[in-house]
């Protein structure tokens, strides 16, 4: 059965889809959170920000919304990305499962990404991430990364 709610995870998964970050932050309320393993807590500034330097940055992003559901004001989602690891050329595929939280007419106000972190870093970061991908060291500077290229991605969009 469509809900709103549910019609929400659809249209947020179809613009990532599509590689369209403007459609994906225009899903978050005002006032929402958004965290994941690599770019850990950000605020809807942020998170709108990740969407669309995540989406244009893309080469051969391919989204699968393998099951999703929303009750009330909760909803999840799982989800696997397939893509190119900028940073190393390395091939990712990144199974995800997702929570929300609605708000503010139905918009999203909390969504939480969770991942291995470990599976990710021996994909993504190959021998290096095989060997140190489950240390905090590497996490740390992983998401020090992550966190200054958005940054940098904020400051340039104005």
């Amino acid at each position: 059965m469509s809900t709103p709610s549910k019609d929400l995870i659809e249209k947020f998964y179809g613009a990532f889809a599509e590689c369209d970050g403007g459609r994906m932050a225009a899903c978050y309320a005002p006032v929402a959170s958004f965290s994941d393993p690599v770019f850990g807590e950000l605020d809807a500034r942020e998170a709108g920000g990740m969407w669309r330097m995540l989406t244009g940055q893309a080469k051969d992003l391919r989204i699968e919304l393998l099951d999703h559901d929303s009750q009330g004001e909760r909803g999840s989602a799982h989800w696997r990305a397939h893509y190119t690891f900028s940073q190393t050329g390395r091939p990712v595929i990144n199974d995800v499962q997702a929570s929300f939280r609605f708000a503010d007419g139905g918009l999203i106000a909390e969504h939480i990404d969770d991942f291995d972190f470990y599976r990710w870093a021996r994909q993504a970061l190959g021998p290096r991430g095989l060997l140190l991908g489950w240390t905090p060291i590497v996490r740390s500077a992983v998401r020090g990364r992550a966190r200054a290229s958005l940054e940098q991605f904020l400051a340039q969009e104005g």
